[in-house]
């Protein structure tokens, strides 16, 4: 079976690629305010909602995966896991990635001795201990851990709960996987040399990746730009996805022409910082 990827929309193709566990539902929010510029290419990761039947992999092998279906050209945005998967892309087949954008994102989950801006691997090791006795009870627990510290997070996980039942479970081989690529990647050297313009997207309430990372990756590529949103945990698309679709907009669309019948989108930002 290939991996799931379906399109709405019509305009500048643009990939989005979900984090762990979740699947293209999670997106569904946005498509009102981003079909009408861009072409949305929304994928499952394998093993993944409707990919069930496709393995991941390490990094380089889901990445292989996802360039597989990707258009010949497209601006590519990465939420969580799926922001390290669009790094991979961007450093393996750059002719082939335009723009790149990162939502709450980092080029390593895990502390180290020279690096304090991720997570106690302890995390990830509980949850491969508990996914292996019960995936779905760990899913939702991960839900609710990406919504700490946000200024509505009852709200957000009521929100992620519901795209999260709109497809079947995450496999728990993929899911293992997966987990497998958080703990072990870094990316780190790959990000000074990535060539792509890239838009860091951070809220700054954000438990799971700390936005010290998005900070560190802004100054080590001072060409990026860096939107924080206040008041946002790990999944801003939700909180504050009005502010994230204007801010995709504004970049996405900075060296293009709208398109056709597409109307600005006109609420005001957030205050962000960068």
């Amino acid at each position: 079976m290939s991996m799931h990827m379906e399109i709405h929309g019509s305009g500048q193709p643009l990939v989005m690629i979900h984090g762990w566990g979740m699947h293209a539902a999670v997106w569904y929010p946005l498509l009102p305010l981003l079909t009408p510029h861009f072409e949305l290419h929304l994928l499952d990761l394998p093993g993944m909602g409707y990919s069930q039947d496709c393995a991941l992999g390490d990094l380089d092998a889901v990445t292989a995966t996802v360039a597989a279906s990707l258009p010949a050209s497209a601006h590519v945005c990465g939420w969580s896991l799926g922001g390290q998967v669009a790094m991979r892309l961007a450093q393996h087949y750059p002719q082939r990635v335009q723009k790149l954008v990162l939502i709450g994102s980092t080029p390593c989950f895990v502390n180290k001795p020279d690096w304090q801006h991720g997570i106690h691997a302890d995390v990830f090791h509980s949850f491969s201990a508990s996914a292996t006795e019960d995936s779905r009870a760990t899913l939702l627990k991960f839900l609710t851990l990406q919504c700490m510290g946000a200024s509505d997070s009852r709200d957000i996980v009521r929100q992620l709960r519901e795209q999260f039942e709109q497809r079947p479970p995450a496999a728990q081989a993929a899911l293992m996987d997966a987990l497998h690529i958080l703990l072990e990647t870094d990316l780190r050297t790959v990000w000074s040399q990535l060539p792509q313009t890239t838009l860091l997207i951070h809220g700054d309430k954000d438990a799971l990746a700390p936005v010290a990372s998005a900070r560190w990756l802004a100054a080590q590529r001072p060409g990026s730009r860096l939107q924080v949103i206040a008041g946002a945990a790990h999944a801003p698309f939700l909180s504050h996805r009005h502010d994230l679709a204007q801010m995709l907009l504004a970049f996405l669309q900075a060296d293009a022409p709208a398109a056709a019948g597409a109307e600005p989108l006109s609420q005001p930002l957030v205050s962000t910082a960068s």
